[in-house]
């Protein structure tokens, strides 16, 4: 004990007299030195020594998304930021968008009311109107944010912004770069948080748990009230320890829970993380059953995820067609191709499975070979390594998970029923997508949310104070090879449970199938979670048991086919109030 304790002080010493150096470097000689050195020998001091890390953030932001990265910047000058990835920067469904981002701006022709319509419409009527009319109506705004950092919007020759059409929109109205609007916001954002220096970014860091009154030995139910979050357990990937990390206000923002599906369009970070944590932590979830599958993913067998072939492509005038090269959507609805991603998704899954195959095609081979390539530089790059030219050539398509309409109950603030616990863009479900979100609509969502939660949290956090009562984690156990074996299957068994039983077409039957399966892959988990260490693929299994589970759960709930819900055994809507 003796000569650990002669080691450490050794190492602290030497440490010292690094960062006496580096100061005077840097003051003196106006040169900056990597400051990695800091965090590389806090490493080693963890590591060797076992130093249990707990933190300390005004706001704690969990996911790097534009919804988690625009909150970071909208209150950074009120206090200290943790935004908390756990991958990279760029591993944000965000960075994947390919469409664009939905706005009135043209007031010539287009106006509030009818994107409130086309969004209530789209939504099949059960949007909760106040959320629709604060999005749409503060949209504007927040695009201009978006250009003050630096995201740039395609313009036409005349300097005015090049606006597309998606299906569902009534007029054109979304903004995009290209065919990456995504990555040119994430990009942007990514630049603006780096330079900011009251935001620390955790890269490989994994949320495991949110911290409530239950950590303190209280029991805590669905009907507790007031349950406060105090922050979260985070795993730190170098370590492999769970740091704690306390904040007076948190901030959930995962997306989605696409990756608990076999084909989808997300990262496979996309696993319902902070969706689960907050179920875990008794918190409302709502509207799970409304997956939304995008009808044109690129098919192509072994990838996953699947690449985004965006909706744009068919307000450009894309046409669907079988594989005998016939068009099909007069079939199934008047608009066409253009009509609202859950009716061309079943019409798509409808012919797939009529005529036995696969997949179908989408045809641009009817454009001006030139401008497609200028409007889809991307799509049109990565078809063409395939040996597939889109200008000559039809894409194979298939429906693919995309997005989920669901997820953590939260008000006009973007408060979810847990207090100081927030939860904006895709992981929150605000009301505004209702049964199916409104091409386009997801990331106009998220900055809207994110501003409305900045300014709340802003307003309320000089009340709160940390808990320093919270406990250290508990990280007793080891995991075995073996066992890391046991967990990736489980996680081919989710995809193919709920690829196949809770897809785009349901029934009672298929649904009591993926419940009971789910539940003997939840007990195995669950057993397995409490005897191990901590491990990012133990927590990814455990989340995307929890959300496919809710998803299950709540689609069983409903009687009735709206929406993205579509059920053999409820084929029609539960009332006559559709308008």
């Amino acid at each position: 004990m003796k000569i650990k304790i002669n080691l450490l002080i050794n190492h602290l010493i030497g440490f010292s007299l690094s960062v006496f150096m580096i100061y005077f470097i840097e003051k003196f000689y106006k040169i900056t030195v990597c400051h990695e050195l800091y965090d590389n020998f806090l490493v080693v001091l963890h590591r060797r020594y076992k130093f249990i890390m707990v933190r300390k953030f005004d706001f704690l932001v969990i996911g790097s998304g534009i919804a988690g990265m625009s909150f970071a910047l909208k209150v950074a000058h009120k206090g200290s930021v943790a935004l908390i990835c756990k991958a990279g920067m760029e591993e944000a469904n965000t960075y994947f968008a390919q469409g664009g981002i939905a706005s009135v701006t043209n007031l010539k022709v287009d106006n509030f009311e009818k994107h409130i319509h086309d969004t209530m419409v789209a939504g099949d009527w059960i949007s909760d109107p106040a959320a629709v009319e604060k999005v749409i109506t503060n949209a504007p705004k927040q695009i201009e944010e978006l250009i003050k950092w630096g995201v740039d919007f395609d313009k036409n020759e005349k300097g005015e912004f090049d606006l597309h059409k998606e299906g569902g929109h009534s007029e054109f109205r979304i903004l995009h770069h290209k065919d990456n609007t995504g990555a040119e916001i994430q990009t942007c954002l990514i630049e603006a948080v780096k330079q900011h220096p009251n935001i620390t970014i955790f890269s490989n860091f994994y949320a495991v748990e949110l911290i409530t009154q239950h950590h303190l030995g209280i029991i805590v139910t669905r009907h507790t009230p007031g349950i406060k979050c105090f922050g979260a357990y985070i795993l730190n990937e170098e370590t492999g320890d769970v740091d704690t990390f306390l904040s007076k206000v948190t901030v959930m923002a995962t997306g989605g829970c696409e990756a608990v599906y076999r084909h989808t369009t997300n990262p496979l970070v996309a696993t319902g993380d902070g969706i689960a944590m907050v179920y875990r932590a008794k918190g409302a979830v709502k509207d799970m059953e409304f997956i939304q599958f995008h009808p044109t993913a690129l098919f192509h067998p072994g990838d996953r995820p699947s690449f985004l072939i965006t909706e744009a492509m068919r307000g450009y005038g894309g046409v669907l067609r079988n594989l005998a090269g016939e068009e099909f959507m007069h079939k199934y609805d008047p608009r066409l191709s253009l009509a609202p991603r859950d009716i061309v998704a079943r019409a798509i899954d409808s012919e797939m499975k009529q005529r036995g195959e696969d997949h179908v095609y989408l045809d641009v081979t009817h454009k001006d070979p030139e401008e497609t390539k200028k409007h889809f530089p991307n799509i049109y790059k990565k078809c063409l390594s395939l040996g597939i030219d889109i200008t000559k050539d039809y894409i194979p398509v298939a429906p693919a998970a995309h997005y989920l309409c669901g997820g953590i109950k939260v008000d006009l603030d973007g408060q979810s029923s847990i207090r100081r616990l927030y939860a904006i863009g895709e992981c929150s479900c605000t009301g505004l997508h209702g049964g199916n979100r409104l091409a386009s609509n997801s990331l106009i969502e998220a900055i809207v949310y994110a501003d409305a939660a900045a300014q709340h949290a802003m307003s309320v956090i000089d009340r709160y104070e940390f808990n320093e009562d919270i406990p250290e984690w508990n990280d007793e156990g080891t995991i075995s090879t073996e066992e890391r074996v046991l967990i990736t299957q489980s996680m081919n068994e989710v995809n193919q449970i709920m690829e196949s039983y809770v897809g785009i077409v349901r029934s009672n039957l298929r649904l009591v199938r993926a419940w009971n399966r789910l539940d003997i892959l939840y007990e195995e988990t669950e057993r397995l979670f409490k005897r191990v260490k901590a491990s990012r693929e133990i927590c990814e299994l455990r989340n995307m048991i929890n959300v496919g589970y809710l998803i299950t759960r709540q689609a069983m709930e409903r009687k009735e086919s709206r929406g993205l819900h579509y059920t053999i055994d409820y084929p029609k809507h539960s009332d006559d109030n559709k308008q």
